[in-house]
């Protein structure tokens, strides 16, 4: 992480001469039931400044941290990106939780020129955005990639032959129902069915239980913490136990 924080710094380190200090700014959940998966992401950034200070800083500046709470919402993602790049003048931006608010902010950093680091968000149109000039990196695997592993880790572990999907309905949620399609098409397969569901909703049974309807074999969960947490109460309260083969989401805060 400092090695990828010192590269991008020095990149537009010149345009922020007048700074006292070269600022990092950060986007992410920092309220709310992914706030621990927003503290981490903080905690890696602070380890990675306070190696660089000690080390000098860049350029005999030394770096400091600015972070704004998105509160996993694209329209307050947006206004945090704009108070940071133009209010802070921050030299980097890094942010994108949640791959809505990764892409709302998308446009503004490419705009900008301004380099953008996420992560953790796995949208695959995150990066791949189709920007002539495109500004927005990752550390982490897109989701078409993540969902080939998810259905090969079905397959290996599971022997599961007829997969169902059940997505969050938002832009991760498209993401990933694009990826496993195209990963179920390429092995000649396809899904015993898609369901989605609302990041507020509380019970999933009707989906679910058309999903178990449509003999499925295997669920394919995509969902931050609170949402993956009512799937699984509600197989509970079905009384169905069937293998779930989830993306990273629920990694993000209280799930269990």
């Amino acid at each position: 992480m400092s090695r990828i924080l010192f590269a991008l710094a020095l990149l537009v380190s010149f345009s922020a001469s007048a700074q006292e200090t070269i600022k990092i700014g950060l986007i992410t959940a920092l309220s709310g039931q992914s706030a621990r998966a927003g503290e981490a992401i903080t905690r890696g950034l602070a380890v990675a400044i306070d190696e660089l200070n000690a080390k000098g800083g860049a350029l005999g500046r030394k770096f400091e941290l600015v972070r704004r709470d998105d509160e996993a919402t694209p329209a307050k993602g947006v206004i945090a990106a704009r108070e940071l790049l133009f209010r802070e003048k921050v030299a980097v931006l890094f942010g994108g939780l949640d791959t809505p608010v990764s892409l709302a902010i998308v446009p503004i950093v490419n705009e900008a020129k301004m380099p953008f680091m996420g992560p953790w968000a796995a949208g695959t149109p995150i990066t791949k955005n189709g920007a002539k000039d495109n500004f927005v990196f990752r550390v982490s695997a897109v989701d078409e990639i993540v969902d080939r592993a998810m259905l090969q880790y079905s397959q290996r572990t599971f022997n599961a032959k007829n997969c169902g999907m059940i997505l969050v309905n938002n832009p991760w949620g498209e993401s990933n129902e694009k990826g496993l399609t195209a990963a179920l098409n390429a092995k000649g397969m396809k899904a015993a069915g898609i369901e989605k569901f609302e990041g507020n909703d509380v019970d999933v049974v009707p989906q679910l239980t058309r999903l178990k309807n449509a003999g499925a074999d295997c669920l394919f969960l995509v969902g931050n913490v609170g949402p993956s947490a009512q799937v699984v109460k509600s197989l509970d309260r079905m009384g169905w136990k069937v293998p779930i083969v989830s993306h990273w989401g629920p990694a993000g805060g209280r799930f269990t």
